[in-house]
């Protein structure tokens, strides 16, 4: 579990999760309160953060954890309440039935579920546009209910420090050929329970995904666009001819947008090809 200034229930949550497994690995990322000393009492392992450095930092650090102590299977789970322990059979079964590597609690599975209107337009935008550049279409891609199998923890390396990490990890799980899956999980919205900032929140996933889309896809991130751009800057030059041509007056606005579009769509088409050579080449040398 990550945590962050969760004191007052972190002691709940955990009474409930020695119920079904007694090895609890619990991030203290920089609270200013007690959740490390009471997680610690309470007999998990305790990964603490000097300082605040994010979701993403706290599940690096789960991951490295639960890879040194050779766990079977791990289960991100949150650490505000959101989360019900009940769903945790549903979730790591699929795994225990090697009928997949990663297993995903989505909220939108079920039909009745409740959510924020906010939150859960910020969800579905962001799945959508982590699902152009995987195989298995996802409902929530945003879910911090998770199970890992023992392949994915040795072949996933994380490394970013926000929220976008849970892109991140599904991203390089489609690129490994990791079977993902969801299941449909209840999820408890009672008061304040998030500490993200949504904007923030949303801001870092798009940027992430945004990055690994565009590394994993450079010809249509790229090279696409700097084609259209191509285009509409050859029918502005084209335009700019044909009114010098005709009233023999010459139009700096028209010429200065050909250049440009022309300029810019060019750029595009050589990153596209720089980054698709630069990517093949560095995944040949592993």
């Amino acid at each position: 579990m990550p945590a962050f200034n969760e004191s007052k229930k972190i002691k709940e949550i955990i009474n409930k999760i020695k119920k079904k497994s007694n090895n609890i690995i619990v991030c203290n990322d920089g609270s200013t309160d007690s959740t490390g000393v009471i997680a610690k009492k309470m007999g998990a392992i305790v990964i603490n953060h000097e300082k605040n450095l994010g979701y993403g930092s706290a599940i690096k650090s789960i991951f490295l954890k639960a890879k040194e102590i050779e766990a079977d299977i791990l289960i991100t789970f949150d650490a505000d309440g959101q989360h019900r322990i009940e769903d945790i059979e549903a979730v790591i079964q699929p795994i225990i039935d090697k009928e997949a590597d990663i297993v995903i609690g989505s909220r939108f599975l079920e039909n009745d579920v409740k959510m924020p209107k906010y939150r859960k337009f910020g969800v579905k935008t962001i799945t959508s546009l982590t699902n152009i550049s995987l195989e298995v279409k996802l409902s929530d891609s945003q879910s911090g209910f998770r199970a890992y199998n023992k392949k994915t923890l040795s072949e996933i390396f994380p490394t970013e420090n926000g929220m976008g990490i849970s892109t991140e990890i599904i991203i390089k799980a489609n690129i490994k050929k990791l079977r993902i899956k969801e299941v449909p999980i209840k999820i408890l919205y009672e008061g304040k329970t998030s500490t993200h900032n949504p904007i923030l929140h949303g801001i870092s996933v798009i940027l992430t995904t945004i990055k690994f889309i565009s590394t994993e896809h450079p010809l249509l991130f790229y090279g696409v666009p700097g084609i259209v751009l191509m285009i509409i800057g050859l029918f502005f030059t084209g335009w700019t001819i044909q009114y010098f041509t005709v009233y023999e007056v010459f139009q700096p606005v028209l010429a200065l947008i050909a250049i440009g579009l022309t300029l810019v769509g060019l750029m595009c088409i050589l990153t596209s090809i720089i980054l698709f050579s630069l990517v093949h080449v560095i995944r040949e040398r592993k």
